[in-house]
């Protein structure tokens, strides 16, 4: 039901992305969009692990350097049959982790020093169980793809508020554009917001997905639930120094974390805590 709700999400992020670029040139605008689209996964694919790794001053270790962690991991990914994926810690007071990579055979999870202290060592493997799901499930690139989409959309937005504010806009009946009133009201307001909400909603239902995934594989759902608790609780009360909102989706807990109304939660890049939670605990009653 995820994936399937996934795919759906993100056929309607493209479809956006491409009656976006229409507003700008009809069929060409179609074309062109689209084009960028691609090309801006592509880039993405092959050099958003890199980027992040270098952005949180993730340093690579081994079984000698971090004996117990990366033999957590071995054990994990040979458990759900996947590549060894490299292991990455962060140096930081926040606890926190994420993977990253473009598939399971170029994989990485990074994990925070706090974290690291902060948990049991079933809370912690609940943790690489969902980082790995995350890898196993292609998450990162899912992400990576929908954030390329919605951030081009925000850019047409833009570009369709400047034109509306030096009249640079076509008539409404104009089959090669989408000007007009309407046309700027939909580019500049509801179009950034579609795909915002689109973004989120993407990413809301992958987090529930490795939760699960992380429950089965350890068994132990309710040490992910009470290691979730512990991460929002620090997020909460400690930011992360090196925390952009553009790579917010990725950890297993917002960075930002904060309580809020159903409708910030509609603008939220993970599902509540609470919610999490309550399937995890939901699922140890059906694993007993």
């Amino acid at each position: 039901m995820n994936t399937l709700k996934t795919t759906v999400l993100l056929a309607a992020l493209t479809g956006l992305l491409i009656t976006a670029g229409s507003f700008f040139g009809g069929t060409r605008g179609m074309t062109l969009m689209f084009m960028v689209s691609m090309l801006m996964n592509f880039f993405s694919y092959w050099y958003s692990d890199k980027i992040v790794l270098k952005m949180y001053g993730a340093r690579e270790v081994d079984a000698e350097s971090a004996p117990q962690l990366v033999g957590m991991v071995a054990k994990l990914a040979q458990k759900d049959n996947l590549p060894m994926p490299r292991v990455y810690i962060i140096d930081t007071d926040a606890p926190n982790a994420f993977a990253t990579g473009r598939n399971p055979e170029n994989a990485a999870v990074a994990v925070t020093t706090s974290l690291m202290r902060g948990l049991t060592e079933s809370e912690l493997e609940g943790v690489m169980a969902h980082e790995l799901s995350h890898v196993k499930h292609r998450d990162t690139l899912i992400s990576t793809m929908v954030s390329s989409l919605a951030g081009a959309i925000t850019m047409l937005a833009n570009m369709a508020q400047w034109a509306a504010i030096f009249g640079l806009g076509r008539g409404s009946d104009d089959e090669e554009g989408g000007g007009g009133i309407v046309g700027y009201l939909f580019m500049i307001i509801l179009a950034p917001l579609a795909a915002a909400l689109i973004q989120f909603a993407i990413s809301r239902s992958r987090e529930f997905m490795a939760d699960e995934s992380a429950g089965r594989l350890t068994g132990q759902p309710l040490a992910l639930a009470s290691a979730l608790k512990k991460i929002e609780y620090y997020a909460e009360h400690k930011m992360m120094p090196e925390a952009t909102p553009a790579t917010s989706h990725m950890f297993i807990i917002n960075p930002f974390a904060g309580s809020g109304s159903w409708m910030t939660s509609l603008f939220s890049t993970h599902p509540a805590t609470e919610a999490r939670i309550q399937k995890l605990q939901d699922l140890a009653r059906t694993l007993r």
